[in-house]
């Protein structure tokens, strides 16, 4: 299984990178992480033999706004959305004229579902669960080929995001503010809570990704926060777009 980082800011592109994407490959699907600008690095990297399936966890823009170019895709096994709850109705308008091309345009098959209602739709075992944010926001549990794959995008730190970390092989969290930061009424994850949910889920690694681009000015300014991470959960890593980790 292989773990590729294709967009790893928070809010806006900068020279730092792309917003939010991740991809998942195991041996029989494709399984793309949100879906920020990072994901026209997909490029290539789908073989199109296999079914994709988008998890997004929200509709804030940074994680949707690379719908827009999913017709340069051609993804033959056709792409299955899952989404929070409501998402046939918002991606139905999004993903529309006329801000895009339509979703029945696409030169290819696209469904959606919503999570967790039809979780039991999915060819894999996912456990969808609300996270602490701004707005109605889904962290995601994969348990696939053996591995345990744990998603806690846009969150404060809640007993949902450790549960859905217990025991996992790699966790995957924001992290949008520096050692110290918080706000209450606007929720996200500083490197010392992100550690905090890993020791306390007994997760093997963590993955720090959604810098948030009006705080982090600078890759160096990720490492900063992957040694404070370290210092308590210590297989820590700060991601950078094209980051490959194979589990």
């Amino acid at each position: 299984m292989k773990v590729i980082f294709l967009g790893t800011n928070g809010w806006y592109d900068t020279e730092t990178g792309n917003t939010i994407c991740t991809l998942v490959q195991t041996e029989r699907y494709d399984i793309l992480l949100d879906a920020g600008n990072g994901i026209h690095r997909a490029t290539g990297l789908l073989e199109g033999a296999k079914p994709v399936f988008l998890f997004l966890s929200h509709f804030h823009i940074d994680h949707i706004e690379g719908l827009h170019i999913l017709a340069k895709f051609r993804f033959r096994e056709g792409l299955t959305i899952c989404a929070p709850t409501g998402g046939r109705e918002i991606l139905g308008t999004f993903i529309n004229a006329p801000f895009t091309i339509p979703l029945a345009a696409l030169p290819y098959p696209v469904r959606i579902l919503e999570m967790p209602e039809e979780t039991a739709s999915l060819p894999f075992s996912v456990k969808a669960l609300p996270l602490r944010h701004a707005s109605l926001t889904l962290g995601y549990r994969f348990a696939i080929d053996g591995r345990i794959i744990s998603y806690c995008p846009d969150t404060g730190y809640c007993e949902n995001a450790v549960a859905l970390s217990l025991a996992s092989d790699l966790l995957i969290t924001e992290c949008a503010y520096k050692e110290g930061q918080s706000l209450e009424e606007w929720p996200h994850l500083n490197p010392e809570t992100a550690a905090r949910i890993a020791r306390e889920a007994g997760a093997k690694r963590l993955a720090l990704t959604h810098f948030d681009a009006g705080v982090y000015a600078s890759l160096p300014e990720r490492k900063e926060s992957e040694a404070v991470a370290s210092a308590i959960f210590t297989e820590t890593t700060a991601t950078v777009d094209r980051l490959e980790m194979v589990l």
